[in-house]
């Protein structure tokens, strides 16, 4: 079975995400806007590991909606589309403040 470069970073995205929002980030004891940040910087940069080991060099064009572009910037778009419903989900649903110790 052929699965296109596209969809091997869509599922290692998914995979990532999925992990951080429904078994890392609840189980964590301080569930703050820093912690959170903290984590997802590491599971950003597994991920970029990972598709990086995969497709650097390669010259592989990924298709992102209307333009072509390299792994890089997919796996980061794609993560980031994926993450930010998420995201707002748990900061709702665990009443995490977004403003917490900015200065006004």
């Amino acid at each position: 079975m052929d699965v296109t470069p596209e969809i091997q970073i869509l599922i290692l995205n998914s995979v990532i995400v999925l992990i951080a929002y429904f078994g890392i980030y609840p189980s964590l004891d301080d569930k703050t806007l820093d912690r959170i940040m903290s984590i997802d910087v590491v599971l950003s940069a597994i991920a970029l590991t990972v598709t990086g080991a995969l497709f650097w060099g390669t010259g592989t064009k990924f298709e992102l909606l209307f333009f072509h572009t390299n792994w890089i910037v997919f796996t980061v778009a794609t993560m980031l589309l994926m993450e930010i419903p998420l995201f707002l989900r748990f900061v709702r649903r665990h009443n995490i403040d977004l403003f917490e110790g900015m200065v006004p």
